[in-house]
């Protein structure tokens, strides 16, 4: 038996110094166990025990937010892209190298080794409960980035919180990161003379709650960036019952986003990854069958401006008259 089972976790899953104090381990014992990579060390005291794989930078990022609560002041909150973490809601391109401290306090906020403390209004309202962790709610923390982060890096996190609301089941209570679009204009309003309430405000207004990725995202800001026609999203090919991710029906133009997530979430039970992939290029075929041009692109093609691009392709195929209706 590894001495180590016999240590109990914290809440998070966590040892603590103190703990493997208690339970007979030497100060140069633990030290060892470092150096071996028997313990992680997460914050000085504080240590995981290893996993088969390396935790995501979001999930080291949550591991470090949980070992930091017990020395948190009574009024601390997270917030920012600390709690957009802790909901669970994605983000895109954002620096998880410090943990966000919120404080309802007119003025203290700092910058320190591994934490940035924030001094803003923090009304009871804007504050909810995360396993246990004071997070800031998904409304006030979707307002935060989008306030905070460039446009796009805000919309990724818009659209999922929006999408995780309108999916929910009606009939529980809404998840963790849901936001309702009621909760986002009533704390943008109360945050409309405030630093980067404009840019919170155009974010918003691009917003699709129907957006299922990330990348479905980014792929929405740049079409609308480039000034072309806005698409329908998940707009289902009649006579087909297919959903597609986008589609310019008018043009007789479909567009599907290639990520390597949407392919392991639509494995079915038995299934392999080639099986998915031969059932997709059935799926394409029967569309193109109906007389659509479908147009598919990855994460390196959202940002090309070469002609194989995301952009330059579509902006060929939409530049021709609409199809006759």
């Amino acid at each position: 038996m590894d001495l180590l089972d016999s240590v109990p976790l914290d809440s998070g899953g966590l040892l603590r110094r103190g703990t493997l104090l208690a339970a007979g381990f030497g100060r140069d014992e633990i030290d060892r166990l470092v150096r071996a990579g028997r313990l992680v060390g997460i914050r000085p005291g504080v240590y995981r025990l290893p996993g088969e794989a390396e935790p995501t930078r979001a999930e080291l990022h949550r591991i470090r937010a949980r070992a930091a609560a017990p020395e948190l002041a009574a009024d601390a909150v997270y917030g920012g892209v600390t709690a957009a973490v802790l909901l669970g809601l994605p983000l895109w391109r954002v620096p998880l190298g410090r943990l966000h401290v919120f404080r309802d306090r007119p003025g203290g906020g700092r910058i320190r080794p591994g934490t940035h403390v924030h001094a803003v209004p923090l009304p009871d309202r804007d504050v909810v409960d995360v396993g246990g962790l004071r997070v800031t709610s998904a409304a006030r923390t979707a307002v935060d980035l989008a306030r905070t982060l460039t446009t796009e890096q805000a919309l990724v996190t818009l659209d999922a919180a929006l999408h995780r609301y309108v999916r929910r089941n009606p009939t529980l209570p809404p998840p963790p990161g849901a936001v309702d679009p009621a909760q986002l204009d009533d704390v943008l309003g109360r945050f409309a003379g405030r630093r980067g309430a404009p840019r919170a405000r155009r974010a918003m207004d691009l917003v699709d709650e129907r957006t299922e990725s990330p990348g479905e995202s980014r792929s929405r800001f740049h079409l609308h960036a480039a000034g072309l026609p806005a698409p329908m999203t998940q707009w289902e090919v009649p006579g087909l019952g297919y959903r597609t991710d986008f589609a310019w029906p008018g043009h007789g133009v479909v567009g599907e986003f290639d990520g390597r997530i949407k392919y392991g979430r639509t494995l079915r039970p038995g299934e392999d990854l080639e099986d998915v992939l031969w059932r997709e290029k059935r799926r394409e075929d029967r569309i193109r069958s109906t007389g659509l041009t479908v147009v598919r692109w990855i994460w390196s093609d959202i940002d090309d401006r070469g002609p194989d691009g995301m952009v330059p392709r579509l902006s060929r195929l939409l530049a021709v008259l609409p199809h006759p209706t």
